[in-house]
């Protein structure tokens, strides 16, 4: 497995510690925490993200707050779907698939319009930032 930064490690822990609640800078914000497989490495890896629901699935979404380039655990998705993830105190497995087109849209604005942060993203990126689909 390997390590996270100390600052996932930090909303990692305080999400296992709490039943899947975090303070600030997501107080308040549905978190999920995503186990993916290195696309390259092959290594087990953990990151805490915001989510969203969307009838039966869940949604993240690859802003990276509006960095240039996609995260990290956008490409280990890509090459490895199947994915472990922790919902509160619930551990499951999940296939993801990138949203496209007008599903994407429709599911960004969704999550933007809860969290507006996700419109500024989008402002400070050319790139067209990703929505990925979770289902169980």
């Amino acid at each position: 497995m390997a390590e996270p930064n100390a600052f996932n490690k930090r909303i990692i822990d305080e999400f296992r510690a709490n039943g899947g609640k975090v303070g600030a800078p997501f107080a308040g914000a549905p978190m999920i925490l995503i186990t993916t497989k290195g696309a390259k490495t092959g290594q087990l890896t953990t990151t805490p993200l915001v989510y969203n629901t969307d009838g039966d699935r869940m949604t993240i979404i690859a802003s990276m707050a509006g960095a240039p380039k996609h995260p990290a655990w956008y490409h280990n998705l890509i090459a490895n779907p199947k994915i472990e993830v922790e919902v509160g105190t619930e551990k499951f497995t999940v296939t993801a698939r990138e949203a496209k087109g007008a599903e994407r849209d429709m599911l960004y604005t969704k999550q933007a319009a809860k969290f507006p942060a996700f419109a500024d993203y989008e402002k400070k990126t050319t790139r067209k930032i990703p929505v990925m689909v979770l289902t169980r």
